[in-house]
């Protein structure tokens, strides 16, 4: 199935603090998407960029109404699948816990530590069980490209970073972000891209996460606690940075799918265990979109 073309490529952009719209969409509308996981943080922004179908979504919603807690997770991602989107990329604003990752600096991760806790992290439980791999969370293809477009863009980029998720919606304590910085070797710390990132891979879809570096956390003798104020005005350069890299996506992903070379979009091949004659038809119907290919 490598290199097998499997049709349209659909980019989906998930923005975060910030970014609550993308630019120069042509044919762009907002449209309403209804799923069995209730409604998702907003409408999608749906429209063509250089050729290439784009949809954007605010995390926060517009207005930025959900907080990190808040955010419905599953049906973001469920209907993200049900436009047809093929990869997904999340921008999202992140403390650092390197010196040399500063802000204003991009962050393309590819590790998560989740220390998330009142969230539901799954499509799948009783009536239809599965285990997806998330060893490797994210996809070196897509994320490859982020870092291109955005070094493209200007932005120093550090390609590779373990991403901690945190619940929130506080920030840490002194002695978590030093915990997380000397003990368990973190490098940004956010509250959003869990449980997104394994949604994204229950639902066969390519996931990169791309950390906008807003602040040094509270780790930073220099630094202090976190400064809300200056978090915000970092945020607002961050966000035109975003733009001029989401806009330089299509041209390196391209308008044709390409089977994923890491298998992405083939994670629910051996993932669910539930017998079919077992298999919840409440549940199932749940499932359509995220594993209608393998159900």
């Amino acid at each position: 199935m490598k290199g097998e073309a499997m049709g349209e490529a659909v980019i989906g952009i998930i923005g975060g603090s910030g970014v609550y719209d993308i630019e120069g969409l042509e044919g762009a509308e907002w449209v309403t998407v209804e799923g069995p996981w209730g409604a998702p943080s907003d409408q999608f922004l749906v429209g063509y960029l250089r050729g290439v179908k784009m949809v954007f979504l605010p995390r926060h919603g517009r207005g930025h109404v959900h907080s990190p807690g808040s955010v419905p997770y599953r049906a973001n991602i469920d209907a993200l699948k049900r436009l047809g989107v093929t990869d997904v990329i999340s921008v999202s604003a992140v403390g650092s816990f390197r010196e040399e990752m500063a802000p204003g600096h991009f962050v393309v991760v590819d590790q998560f530590i989740d220390r998330t806790f009142a969230r539901e992290k799954s499509f799948f439980g009783p009536g239809c069980v599965a285990h997806v791999s998330v060893a490797h969370p994210t996809c070196p293809r897509l994320s490859t490209a982020c870092a291109e477009a955005a070094e493209a863009a200007g932005v120093t980029v550090h390609r590779g970073g373990t991403y901690l998720a945190m619940e929130g919606p506080q920030f840490s304590t002194l002695a978590e972000s030093r915990m997380y910085r000397e003990s368990w070797g973190a490098d940004v710390i956010g509250m959003t891209n869990m449980p997104e990132a394994k949604l994204a891979r229950e639902a066969e879809l390519c996931y990169a996460s791309v950390a906008m570096v807003t602040d040094y956390d509270s780790w930073h003798p220099e630094h202090g606690e976190v400064d809300v104020t200056k978090i915000i005005a970092t945020l607002m350069g961050n966000a035109g940075k975003a733009r001029e890299m989401v806009a330089g996506l299509p041209e390196r992903l391209g308008g044709v799918r390409e089977a994923c070379p890491h298998g992405c979009d083939r994670a629910l091949e051996y993932a669910i265990l539930t017998a079919a004659e077992k298999r919840d038809p409440a549940v199932l119907a749940k499932l359509d979109a995220v594993a209608g290919r393998v159900l």
